[in-house]
């Protein structure tokens, strides 16, 4: 028994060690009652919270168009066990269909913490488990799994930091309110029409982006070309494109793309093995039938708010079969248009009069993410990224002057569809500095600042909403790739630093 009191009482220092956090008593920034509070949930919660991680994770909550979400057995599974724990945890539960509240305290001030129970679809094949299991020995020290950092491991790290909170009986002045929205991924409209008749609270924080603090967010855009059904293809002896894909949703970095070319020559597979060795993060593999050649590229996938942080297998592709004219398919159009307009950059140096960067949110970012056959069309999707600092109706005209001078120099009977929406800012939010201190004081990064990103969050729907993690500044966010996955050390981190949040705010 005294040597498991001794284990205890040492933990908690044991973890503060190998964060290199200061283990100093005092400090005047963050109240004693929230470091101690931390230190409890820390000491407590680290297994318990994972297991209810590996329980969220279970569930396949990526939206499927073929079933309503009202029919879809997975998200009402993941919503019951939801309630099931934060019944269990000694929580209120109110179920709203898209939404669901998870309250504790009576308070008539609120505190908000927005988080999403859908994720993103997934590819198993990549993946050394299932991605619907959280794999915890693949690679020692990380929690792999489809949601561990978007946006399930921040939904079990705020369950029980709230729990820490209860069981310690701090006295809170305003009540905590967890929201758990089941369509973040796929469609904003349900939480708009919630919103419009259910007063949110005053005070909002948003876990599902990075610290330090965020207070602007890109608007996203995209851009949909579609090019015609081939009417006759070439004829002849020459080399010929054939069929040229990629990607596998619109919001992330693709990893994979393919083409086809017939007629392909001993010469022309060894210009495009020649370009191609000369790119950096790509696998290439050439396969024969005859005299048609298959090239497959595999890149990086990534957040595609996030394109730094990937390696694009389209354009990476584009680029290597570049070796010489394609003409007469839909594929060599498509081609040309990738490379003369798109290219292997990131920020849409080669599309016209498009790029342009703002001092705080950065330049925006230009990926085509989904190449694909659709009805006999070849359709291609580039996901826009954009700050402030140009109008919507400036961008989308430049968008369609570079295409038209394309198209025209092309001379295809292509069609492009615009989306640009409107970049977000938060200037107002008074629960910043809070923030901000809690990330100093757990981190030992002095002076941090806000920071803005390209992603979109629930933030932009809340009132005085920000975000406040998951991810340390930085690193790369894994939310949306076929490697996602948060490390035990940043979740315990993340179980401390929410829990002495959630008590500065609310006291």
């Amino acid at each position: 028994m005294l040597k498991k009191l001794a284990l205890r009482t040492l933990l908690p220092l044991l973890i503060q060690c190998a964060f290199h956090l200061p283990v100093h008593a005092a400090d005047a920034a963050v109240s004693a009652e929230a470091q101690d509070t931390a230190r409890y949930a820390l000491a407590t919660y680290p297994e318990a919270m994972i297991g209810s991680l590996a329980k969220m994770v279970s569930f396949n909550t990526v939206a499927d168009p073929a079933v309503p979400f009202e029919s879809n057995p997975q998200h009402a599974d993941f919503k019951r066990y939801l309630q099931q724990e934060a019944q269990r945890l000694g929580f209120d539960f109110h179920d709203y269909g898209h939404v669901v509240v998870i309250g504790m305290g009576t308070g008539s001030e609120r505190v908000g913490v927005i988080t999403h129970g859908d994720v993103q679809p997934v590819d198993p094949t990549k993946w050394a488990r299932s991605p619907f299991e959280l794999d915890r020995t693949s690679e020692p020290g990380k929690l792999l799994g489809r949601g561990t950092e978007d946006d399930k491991g921040p939904i079990a790290t705020a369950l029980y930091a709230m729990k820490a909170i209860q069981d310690k009986q701090v006295l809170l002045r305003k009540r905590v309110e967890l929201y758990v929205y089941m369509a973040e991924e796929s469609d904003w409209e349900p939480l708009k029409q919630f919103l419009k008749t259910h007063t949110p609270p005053d005070i909002n924080i948003t876990i599902d982006a990075e610290y330090p603090v965020v207070t602007a967010e890109k608007g996203y855009g995209s851009i949909k070309l579609s090019l015609p059904a081939d009417t006759a293809l070439p004829t002849g002896d020459a080399p010929v494109l054939s069929s040229l894909t990629g990607g596998f949703f619109g919001s992330q970095i693709p990893e994979d793309a393919r083409a086809t070319i017939g007629h392909a020559t001993a010469e022309l597979e060894a210009q495009i093995r020649a370009r191609a060795q000369q790119q950096q993060g790509m696998r290439y593999t050439f396969e024969r039938q005859g005299t048609s050649l298959t090239v497959k590229a595999l890149g990086v996938s990534a957040h595609s708010s996030k394109p730094e942080n990937g390696v694009n297998a389209i354009s990476m592709l584009a680029d290597a079969l570049n070796v010489q004219p394609w003409t007469g398919t839909q594929a060599a159009d498509m081609l040309s248009f990738l490379n003369q307009l798109v290219g292997t950059g990131l920020y849409g140096e080669k599309f016209g009069q498009i790029a342009y960067r703002d001092a705080f949110m950065g330049p925006m970012t230009v990926a085509p993410t989904v190449l694909k056959q659709h009805n006999g069309e070849l359709e291609l999707n580039i996901n826009l990224r954009r700050p402030q600092g140009k109008t919507a109706y400036a961008l989308r005209q430049q968008v369609l002057d570079a295409f038209n001078g394309w198209k025209a120099q092309r001379h295809v009977a292509a069609e492009l569809q615009v989306q640009i929406g409107e970049p977000w800012l938060q200037t107002s939010a008074p629960q910043i500095p809070t923030l901000l201190k809690v990330f100093s004081h757990y981190t030992g990064i002095t002076n941090p600042q806000p920071v803005a990103i390209g992603g979109g969050t629930n933030s932009r729907l809340f009132p005085n909403a920000v975000s406040f993690g998951p991810a340390m500044p930085h690193t790369v966010y894994t939310g949306h790739s076929e490697h996602e996955f948060i490390t035990e050390k940043q979740l315990l981190l993340n179980l401390q630093m929410y829990t002495a949040v959630l008590i500065e705010l609310a006291k």
